[in-house]
C-alpha cells in the first residue's frame, strides 16, 4: 500500500502523540478504514503503541477496521424513527443494495450501518447518506435517494 498520502498526513498534523485522533481521521477519510499496515506506520512515526491505535479505533463509530463504501448509509432507529417506519426502511435499504446492516457492498460503493439518534427527531425517519441528511423518508423515497448515488443501477430499483 502507498504511504506516501500518510507521510503527507503526518507532516500536516506532526508526528507526536498528540496528534493521533486527527492523523487517524485524516487516514479514514482517505483510505476509507484502517488499513493495518498503516496503523503499524502511525504507530512508529507518533510513538504510539499499535494496541492504543486499536483501542480507540474499535472505541469510537467515526473509525472502521474494514474498507468502507464511498457512500455510507445510515438509517436511524432512535425511538421516533422506529416509530416512524426506520427498520423497514433499513429492511428495504438492505434488498436494494443486496447489503447487510453493518456491511459494504462488494463493490465498496455503499456501506450500511443503523444509528440510535441523530439529533432530528422531529424529521423522522431519518436517513443519511456521507453528509447529505433525509427526513420524513417513507419506502417510496429510498429508490430515489439511493439512485443519487449509485452509476450503477445493479441492486437499485429505478425511481
Amino acid at each position: 500500500m502507498d504511504t506516501q498520502n500518510l507521510e503527507t498526513i503526518i507532516r500536516k498534523r506532526g508526528a507526536h502523540p498528540g496528534a493521533l485522533i486527527e492523523v487517524l481521521l485524516d487516514v479514514q477519510e482517505k483510505y476509507r478504514y484502517l488499513p493495518p499496515e498503516i496503523v503499524e506506520k502511525v504507530s512508529r512515526e507518533l510513538t504510539v503503541p499499535a494496541s492504543w491505535i486499536y483501542h480507540i479505533a474499535t472505541f469510537y463509530n467515526a473509525f472502521s477496521l474494514q474498507p468502507r463504501g464511498r457512500y455510507c448509509v445510515s438509517v436511524c432507529l432512535g425511538t421516533a424513527c422506529h416509530v416512524g417506519g426506520g427498520v423497514k426502511i433499513l429492511e428495504k435499504i438492505e434488498r436494494d443494495l443486496r447489503v447487510k446492516r453493518g456491511c459494504t457492498t462488494t463493490d465498496l460503493d455503499f456501506s450500511l450501518d443503523e444509528v440510535h439518534c441523530l439529533g432530528c427527531c422531529g424529521l423522522a425517519p431519518v436517513v443519511t447518506v456521507n453528509e447529505d441528511l433525509y427526513g420524513k423518508v417513507d419506502l417510496s423515497h429510498v429508490p430515489r435517494i439511493l439512485k443519487k448515488y449509485t452509476t450503477k443501477k445493479v441492486g437499485v430499483e429505478d425511481a
